[in-house]
């Protein structure tokens, strides 16, 4: 992507860390959680792949079509699982925000469609405030981890709902960071 080396390479830190977190997610008991880690590792691993910035590696355009051809491969698996849950659409949002940056930068263009880059700008705005505010009521309510009073053993840290928004939290930021410089 387009930007400053510096904050480029913070961007793949996060994403990294992001997606090796929701590899780690995969070892949930809860089959819904191992699926949706899954995508979410996916989407963090490539996010880091995608940032990186362009001074340090500059690839071929076969490798943004490449990009897009994957993204378009968990897009229709967001879509065919959305069937079952409206919480799928935002991974298919953010497959197909990977699948348009992707493409504008195979296209060899340094901007996309200024209303479509304006939506996701939005969307993405908007799911970061809701998750960040979703957020913060599980922290400061929460038990975070062990034993709780009464001695009910508390979920394992890979279940753990506030460590997955948070995760959320960051590839949304990330995903803005990405939008702005396109």
């Amino acid at each position: 992507m387009h930007g400053p080396a510096s904050s480029g390479w913070l961007l793949v830190a996060l994403c990294a860390a992001t997606g090796a977190y929701c590899l780690l997610r995969m070892r949930s008991t809860v089959e819904e959680q191992r699926r949706t880690a899954g995508g979410e590792a996916l989407m963090g691993f490539g996010m880091a792949a995608m940032a990186v910035p362009a001074v340090a590696l500059a690839p071929p355009r076969w490798a943004w079509a490449a990009y897009a051809a994957v993204f378009g491969a968990a897009a229709l698996r967001a879509l065919w699982a959305a069937r079952s849950g409206t919480h799928h659409l935002h991974h298919l949002a953010g497959t197909f925000a990977m699948v348009y940056m992707a493409a504008v930068m195979a296209s060899g263009a340094h901007s996309g469609v200024p209303a479509l880059t304006g939506a996701l700008l939005m969307y993405f705005t908007a799911y970061v405030l809701w998750t960040g505010a979703r957020l913060v009521p599980l922290a400061v309510a929460g038990h975070p981890g062990g034993v709780r009073a009464g001695g009910v053993r508390a979920t394992g840290w890979g279940d753990r709902l506030e460590l997955a928004r948070a995760c959320r939290l960051s590839m949304g930021i990330g995903m803005l960071a990405m939008l702005l410089t396109l």
